[in-house]
């Protein structure tokens, strides 16, 4: 089915539309003590469709922890659900090794609600106990319910901060019936209606389950299996919902993940498909969605993979929220969309805006129309955290020395001929077929649907900041799990089609999470915070180079891209009125047991003027960095801003790589920028370019590295 088939179901006159006219949420109620009504405030404004957002830090410093206090010093270990109040007081359900339901005030405050220790416990407070706490909704009356994923069960939190379970037993299962009775298998999604029945999207059970005021469990909807299929009650079929949201007449939205959907349950029970990307779409706006939240007036915000926040308007238009702060253009490659790194929950503010739970980026985060002369929030420089000792690397013996065959920034080519399709995002260790991939540090997965690419090269699994690619995630080579934690489906004829590792789940350090397919090689790649860092700064034990980069060329090039070109043994001649010229430098890196063949990225990069005699012009007293791989852009499209045209390979394969960097466009930071070298700036003589390469061990290249030049 097509895009235009999917839109179409909204049918004519706008169903989303006359669904939710007249609906509030509870941001837009004052609480009031329990089996009391909320005060119902002023009706809040229309919402604007296609409009552009300041992004502002809100809580959460960037680094893995808990802490309480001043919004811009505390720290989050994994923002998963949240929700506002009446008041403006924003509700975080906090997973990782928090476990706790976080809330900051309108003062900025940061305390803990409810929670601090995984484990499963009723009680007041901190008495209480959750394992990892996913979305979070408010009813009327002030209470909080929560989908705690770990402990199967969904919670309810009374504004005294009391907590009670309302269903489930704490065990996985697939079971209707009353309170406890009932079982959920790692529920993600929950919402609530104005009756005070409490929807529920029963995640890995692939369901969406309904929990009246009585306690009392029923399916409304979803099958035995993953699938996707439009219908009423168990005739529909769901693939890993994680998000779920209800209007005033009881008509549900889910953020159908693993089928990149947005489906609608009717007052009837019938199951349709409001929007899903076109088949085979390369990078769909709406990708693994997650979080919902329903506006007044029926339009529809959608957080989820890919990083954007996504609003769906009644009219069934898909559109995503726009960057105020960062137009088209603003950096190489930038569309002008608002780019988030893992966004999980997110709900509406009774002004308008939105507050937004950045996962991986561990931060809540606020998106709202920029207020007239307000200057853009100053965000902090990234941080991580310094490791102490070495990290264990992903194959056995975790500390021993392994080869490394690739690191992070080489360019990467595709199967349909670009040479310059991507950066390596991270690090590569050579292993053989069938080797088992192991854990090298203790964390949970938090992604709903965190693993990918099922009997593909490209197999793999985010656990916590890391994610372990090209292996057969939780089985061994003739496709048996590792253990219970992988759970196997298998189609109708018994052949295994996919593994499914549950937000919550828990690894230890040297635990097995799957087997090397036919790369050969484990990928690694490093998400502290959010940026990807290079993952040779955590360390590993024993990683060896000793050999230096190798120039093996440097030349210039014109506006036109034309190569300046010289007589052997001639400088070569570069006129003033061109102003600027453009410089490429081949070279690459080797580590210590790597093949003659492997050639790997260099680290840093700069360049240097020199006078004939070796003295360095005034401000090259030193030389000019100007890329650095300690951090990748996120924009793919800075690959080619970074390397020359002849750069990379057209597929994977034992053909060595050619690294021809453009050295005068900068990588700081994570960030990119077009450069020139301003030759009209000079003088007319001779001069020596000199470039500067070295790799992450601090070795730099000598030989090749000088460029005779002369100015006209």
């Amino acid at each position: 089915m097509n895009r235009t088939t999917k839109i179409a179901s909204l049918a004519g006159a706008g169903v989303l539309a006359a669904a939710v006219a007249g609906y509030f949420i509870a941001a837009q109620r004052e609480p009031a003590a329990p089996g009391k009504a909320a005060l119902l405030l002023s009706a809040p404004a229309p919402t604007k469709p296609y409009w552009a957002a300041r992004v502002s830090p809100l809580a959460g410093d960037g680094q893995d922890g808990v802490l309480d206090g001043a919004a811009p010093q505390s720290r989050f270990s994994d923002p998963f659900g949240v929700a506002v109040d009446a008041r403006g007081v924003v509700l975080v359900a906090d997973g990782g090794d928090s476990n706790r339901i976080r809330r900051i005030d309108r003062t900025g405050l940061v305390s803990t609600f409810a929670g601090g220790r995984e484990g499963f416990a009723d009680g007041t407070g901190a008495a209480a106990a959750f394992h990892t706490p996913s979305a979070l909704a408010l009813d009327r009356f002030g209470n909080l319910y929560v989908a705690d994923t770990g402990n199967h069960a969904i919670r309810k939190i009374a504004p005294d901060g009391s907590v009670t379970t309302l269903a489930g037993d704490g065990q996985p299962g697939d079971a209707d019936g009353m309170g406890r009775a009932a079982r959920f298998h790692a529920p993600v999604g929950v919402a609530v209606d104005r009756h005070g029945n409490v929807y529920v999207a029963d995640t890995y059970n692939d369901r969406i389950r309904r929990i009246a005021p009585d306690g009392s469990v029923t399916t409304i909807a979803g099958g035995a299996r993953p699938g996707n299929a439009d219908g009423a009650g168990a005739l529909a079929a769901f693939d890993t919902p994680s998000g779920i949201a209800v209007d005033k007449d009881g008509v549900l939205f889910v953020a159908d993940t693993g089928n990149n959907a947005i489906r609608r349950i009717g007052a009837d029970g019938v199951v349709s498909t409001i929007f899903a990307p076109l088949e085979a779409e390369r990078r769909p706006v709406l990708r693994r969605p997650a979080g919902l939240a329903l506006t007044h007036d029926g339009y529809l915000y959608i957080a989820g993979g890919g990083g954007g926040i996504v609003q769906l308007a009644p009219s069934g238009e898909l559109h995503a929220i726009d960057d105020a702060d960062h137009p088209p253009g603003s950096n190489f490659g930038a569309d002008g969309k608002v780019l988030l790194h893992a966004p999980r929950g997110v709900a509406v503010e009774a002004g308008g805006g939105m507050v937004v739970a950045d996962a991986l980026a561990l931060r809540v985060l606020r998106l709202a129309p920029p207020k007239q002369g307000e200057a853009a929030p100053a965000w902090p420089a990234p941080t991580q955290a310094k490791r102490t000792g070495p990290m264990p690397w992903p194959v056995g013996p975790q500390d021993m020395p392994h080869e490394v065959v690739g690191l992070m920034g080489e360019v990467r080519g595709s199967y349909d001929g670009e040479s310059r399709d991507h950066f390596h995002a991270g690090l590569d260790v050579r292993a053989d077929i069938g080797t088992r991939v192991l854990a090298i540090a203790p964390s949970k997965v938090g992604d709903p649907f965190a693993n990918w690419g099922f009997g593909s090269l490209s197999e793999g699994i985010a656990i916590g900041p890391l994610s372990y690619i090209h292996m057969r995630v939780g089985r061994d080579g003739r496709d048996k799990p590792l253990d219970p934690r992988f759970q196997l489906l298998k189609d109708a004829k018994g052949k295994p089609e996919r593994v499914r590792v549950p937000r919550g789940t828990r690894f230890a350090v040297g635990e097995a999470l799957g087997t090397i397919n036919n790369m050969a090689h484990v990928h690694l790649d490093y998400y502290p915070g959010g940026s990807l860092v290079n993952p040779l700064t955590l360390p590993f034990p024993g990683v060896m180079d000793t050999i230096a980069p190798r120039l093996q060329g440097v030349a210039l090039y014109d506006s036109t891209g034309k190569r300046l070109a010289a007589k052997k043994g001639q400088p070569v001649r570069v006129e003033r009125t061109l102003g600027e010229v453009s410089i490429v430098a081949d070279g690459y890196d080797q580590m210590d047991g790597n093949l003659a063949r492997r050639r790997l990225g260099l680290y840093k990069l700069g360049y240097q003027l020199l006078r004939p005699d070796g003295s360095a012009l005034p401000g090259f007293e030193q030389p000019l960095i100007t890329q650095v791989y300690d951090r990748l852009p996120r924009e793919r499209e800075a690959v080619k801003l970074l390397y020359a045209e002849s750069s990379g390979i057209t597929v994977y394969g034992s053909k060595a790589t050619r690294f021809a960097y453009a050295v005068n466009n900068t990588l700081q930071g994570g960030r990119v920028a077009p450069g020139a070298w301003k030759v009209g700036a000079l003088a007319p003589g001779d001069y020596v370019l000199r470039i500067y390469a070295a790799d992450y061990a601090g070795h730099v290249a000598t030989e090749g590295r000088d460029l005779a030049v002369r100015v006209e």
